[in-house]
């Protein structure tokens, strides 16, 4: 996730690390655990997406150190210090649009800005939770997160939970094909040339939620 707090965060979100081989040219870097639900009213209309994001152990130390909280190191925090860590990923860059794709026909759909749903640390791990708003028809919304540049791996490991007269299903992402494109495009890019100009491949690594809602 891109944010103003350089260099805290540079992106997030996509791919099954459980079955992750070595990264490639050094990629990815940051790790996050995702949990995903699509609000939907009665009559069948979108309302927003609610994102979790739970940071991978390293970057939650690493945070946590250079922010001075947890200092008893007992992986949890007082509510002085979550007051702190409220919102620590909410300040977004300009043309950042948080590593949360949602597609209908094909096309792109805008999400309005971040609001923060709250903040919480368990065995040393940071969860925070923010919503996406969002308006139309739920029927045949297609949900993906990823980070294009996959700086940041986003494993969909936690539910994905839909509101309303809807369900969500989940297709996993083809990781030996997303490999495969990884290193045919790694091949065509100089060593020297590599990390700087590391392809955009993250959202072949994105399982895909696709909505659907009784008729």
């Amino acid at each position: 996730m891109k944010t103003s707090l350089v260099p805290y965060f540079v992106s997030f979100l996509g791919v099954s690390l459980v079955s992750v081989p070595p990264p490639v040219s050094a990629h990815p870097h940051v790790f996050v655990q995702t949990a995903l639900k699509v609000i939907v009213d009665e009559a069948g209309k979108v309302e927003g997406v609610e994102v979790s994001w739970t940071y991978d152990d390293f970057y939650s130390l690493l945070l946590l150190s250079d922010l001075g909280l947890d200092n008893d190191g007992d992986g949890r925090l007082d509510p002085t210090e979550l007051v702190r860590l409220e919102g620590f990923d909410m300040n977004w860059i300009d043309g950042y649009k948080g590593d949360t794709q949602v597609t209908r026909s094909g096309r792109e759909l805008t999400l309005g800005p971040p609001q923060s749903r709250g903040v919480s640390v368990d065995k040393g791990l940071i969860t925070s939770t923010h919503f996406r708003a969002l308006e139309g028809p739920a029927d045949g919304l297609v949900v993906k997160a990823f980070d294009p540049t996959f700086y940041t791996a986003y494993e969909l490991s936690g539910p994905v939970k839909v509101t309303g007269p809807c369900s969500a299903t989940v297709q996993p992402a083809d990781l030996d094909a997303a490999y495969t494109l990884v290193e045919e495009l790694l091949y065509a890019t100089p060593a020297a040339e590599a990390e700087n100009s590391y392809p955009e491949v993250g959202e072949a690594f994105a399982d895909t939620v696709t909505v659907s809602c009784a008729s």
